[in-house]
């Protein structure tokens, strides 16, 4: 049989698989990609390896055990195989009891995760759909990449908490009108990489490349050199990690005491300024935050913070910042001053200057504002009401009843009695893992779609084998990307796997709403509709080809989205009667009346410093002297695929690399290539060492992702011998306000381990029984 080549689209882009006789022989990249990511290849080794879940299996002591509340052996226990009728009658009479005894609210399906591309075989959207016909389930809220910039930004800009990504310059723009741009935590390409949902092309790199041609000048503040490409040959300033606000605020000193600042912007266009110009000059509490108190708390110097203040003010600017200065203590603060910095610059609104925040976090960031809305699988309004915030998940299961706060409310942490997830994985998304370990260990259930024996699965009680996204017939329409991509299935299913949607008709039948919960369709019908829907609610006059077109061709395209979008800044410039914004002044908010009632003492009416709990200037810094940056890895879209052959090739001696600067390794006796331990008071780590000047001193780069390999599974302070951060990470809201997860805020240290290496199982499958 002669060789077929198919479509593959994947979060970090679009492919083309090999296929010889039914076998995946190589994924290659599409010719009209010119940064194609390195991930794609690399699925090829995991497709089939040993770590595939094969059959359903179930966690031996729950199956045999009662009673089954607080059961202490998840995440050692053996797993029994089996058949796939006894596996739906173990969840569905699982979830009904759960419903029966302790109500809808028990369940839990926030399930957090990006799972993999695809309109239809979209993890989230069939959990809920599935659990809210069979009578709700608690949510989450806002995500763990963005929480404090989601809860935020409604009430300084106004609109959804996504609609910024249309109302900030985009790279062409910026490459024909900026001069300045200052990007607050990088522009690392590596996360470019990436974009939810799919893309066809990445082209952020090309338009950095055109920026810096047209001679735009990059500063990156960041305490990684790496955070920006050597092309853009950028200005580094090494800032002493989560002390972005302080240089901001003594950048913005500098400008008020000069003059330099843009008054009537922030007259017209602002509320509050004056209220935090009194804060920033010190008449509020005594400390005016000028470049000297800056340059104290951030290691940037009091001459380099008064040249920046000028040039902002003297050259058309940019001011950018990325999620990650958000994923820390009080990360609110960080964003909320970079919009006030650009308002005070005198770009704010005009073309290619101003603010704006991602940029080539996601490839399609700056690069589009926006696409056509693409129809999805329905949504059934979920009849539970109660939510938790995303990174609230431990607490949660901790401490049932607790009140918390969470923008302006007080909310009640439900008793879980079940927890569902489908196509994420708690194990590497959330912080302090051991904390985790103990709060996975209260519920009665928890159910598990996986595809590999991750930690998650092998935490889970019932974990039902799915197909991936090469074994399924789907197609691909990513964030703000245009393209709609065909996803056909390139492989059969491996073992016994059936996609979440079959899981789910067969649950739902079950439980009596199967004709509900699929409307009478198959899935190729379901995938037929939906792209069927798409092309007609754009209209007529799109050009979009037909179905079985569009499946032979592989890729469209939808048409451009006009402009101007709601919340242009420009337009608020340019007449702010006429143009306001969705906030409570439709202006700016500098100072924030809402914010200030809540009488938060951690996220105050206005921008602040606030001292990290965890920073090199802390006393535990005095134990603890290396600050920990768990960034997104180069290697794997975070946990994705941390077994496929790109990121089995970046591992040293097998395990995750550590980055440190050569000055702390010498002091240490650390050299390239040695197994290192990395540790604090809430856990240790074994990663590999290389050594970069890439990275300031008094830092350490460990990448999230690997899968989470403790030594005794199920014993919180165990060590973990394949390199995961989270071990590490603080489980800590940034503040009252967000309730958003503080990752970037950990201090930790490093020493050789010369112990007997442990053997990595990360991808070793449990014990099974048949």
């Amino acid at each position: 049989m002669a060789e077929r080549r198919l479509s593959v689209a994947t979060h970090w882009g679009s492919f083309v698989a090999v296929v010889d006789s039914g076998r995946l022989v190589r994924i290659e990249p599409r010719g009209d990609d010119p940064a194609p990511s390195p991930i794609g290849p690399g699925m090829v080794t995991a497709a089939d390896d040993r770590a595939r879940v094969l059959r359903p299996a179930v966690r031996k002591g729950w199956l045999n055990g009662e009673p089954r509340f607080r059961d202490s052996a998840r995440g050692s226990d053996v797993f029994v195989e089996v058949s796939w009728d006894d596996a739906i009658a173990l969840v569905s009479d699982e979830l009904s009891r759960v419903r029966a005894q302790h109500g809808h609210s028990a369940v839990f399906g926030g399930s957090y995760g990006w799972a993999s591309a695809g309109a239809f075989h979209n993890a989230q959207g069939q959990l809920h759909r599935f659990l809210a016909l069979g009578g709700g389930y608690t949510d989450s809220r806002n995500t763990y990449s963005t929480a404090a910039l989601e809860v935020l930004l409604p009430h300084v800009i106004g609109g959804h908490p996504w609609s910024y990504q249309s109302r900030m310059p985009m790279w062409d723009e910026i490459a024909e009108n900026c001069e300045l741009v200052v990007a607050f935590g990088g522009l690392a390409l590596k996360n470019s990489q990436i974009n939810p949902g799919g893309l066809a092309r990445h082209q952020t790199q090309n338009l950095q490349r055109q920026c810096r041609d047209a001679g735009v000048q990059f500063v990156n503040v960041s305490p990684l050199r790496s955070d920006t490409d050597g092309f853009l040959d950028a200005q580094w300033l090494p800032v002493v990690p989560n002390t972005d606000t302080a240089l901001m605020l003594g950048i913005a000193h500098t400008m008020l005491v000069n003059g330099w600042h843009d008054e009537d912007f922030l007259r017209r266009c602002c509320v509050g300024f004056d209220r935090f110009a009194s804060y920033l000059v010190g008449e509020s509490d005594g400390i005016p935050k000028d470049a000297a108190w800056a340059a104290e708390i951030t290691g940037v110097s009091r001459d380099t913070i008064t040249g920046l203040a000028h040039r902002l003010t003297t050259q058309r600017s940019l001011i950018m910042v990325n999620y990650a200065v958000q994923r820390a203590d009080h990360g609110e603060q960080p964003i909320w001053m970079s919009v006030v910095l650009a308002a005070m610059t005198g770009s704010m609104g005009r073309p290619g200057g101003g603010w704006g925040a991602g940029y080539a976090t996601m490839d399609a960031t700056g690069v589009a504002p926006g696409r056509h809305s693409v129809a999805t699988v329905p949504k059934v309004p979920n009849p539970v009401p109660d939510f938790i915030p995303v990174a609230r998940i431990a607490d949660t299961l901790l401490h049932p009843g607790r009140t918390i706060d969470y923008d302006g409310r007080r909310l009640t942490l439900p008793e879980l009695r079940l927890v569902y997830w489908c196509g994420g994985n708690p194990f590497h998304h959330h912080q302090d893992l051991h904390r985790l370990t103990r709060a996975w260990q209260t519920p009665d259930t928890v159910v598990v779609h996986e595809a590999w024996w991750n930690t998650h699965a092998k935490f889970a009680d019932i974990v039902l084998p799915v197909a991936t996204s090469l074994e399924r017939d789907d197609f691909a329409a990513g964030f703000s990307d245009p393209h709609l991509v065909a996803m056909p299935k390139v492989r059969e299913p491996e073992g016994e796997s059936r996609t979440d949607h079959q899981i789910f008709a067969a649950l739902a039948s079950r439980l009596g709403y199967g004709q509900e919960f699929t409307q009478s369709r198959s899935e190729a019908e379901w995938v037929r509709h939906l792209y069927e829907q798409t092309r007609s609610e754009v209209g007529e006059n799109s050009a979009l080809p037909n179905f079985d077109e569009f499946w032979r061709s592989s890729t469209t395209e939808l048409p451009a989205l006009g402009g101007p979008f709601p919340g242009s800044f420009a337009a608020l410039r340019s007449d702010p009667q006429r143009f306001p914004l969705a906030t409570p002044s439709g202006r700016i908010e500098i100072f924030s009346e809402e914010i200030d009632s809540f009488g938060y003492e951690d996220c105050a009416g206005h921008p602040t410093w606030c001292e990290p709990v965890e920073w090199l200037h802390a006393a535990l810094a005095d134990r603890f002297p290396l600050h920990l940056i768990s960034n997104q890895p180069a290697s794997r879209l975070h946990s994705q695929y941390d077994n496929g052959g790109r990121s089995l090739e970046s591992k040293i001696r097998g395990r995750e690399p550590a980055m440190l600067n050569p000055v702390d390794a010498a002091s240490r006796g650390i050299e390239n290539g040695m197994v290192v331990r990395v540790y604090n008071d809430r856990g240790s780590c074994l990663a590999g060492a290389v050594l970069s000047d890439d990275v300031m001193p008094g830092v350490v780069q460990l990448s999230t992702g690997a899968w989470w390999d403790p030594a005794q599974p199920g014993l919180s302070g165990t060590l973990d011998r394949h390199g995961n951060p989270n071990s590490l990470t603080a489980d800590r809201p940034c503040s009252r306000l967000s309730q958003g997860p503080s990752a970037l805020s950990a201090l930790v240290d490093v020493e050789l381990y010369s112990d007997p290496l442990p053997e990595v199982l990360a991808f070793a499958p449990p014990t099974l029984e048949r």
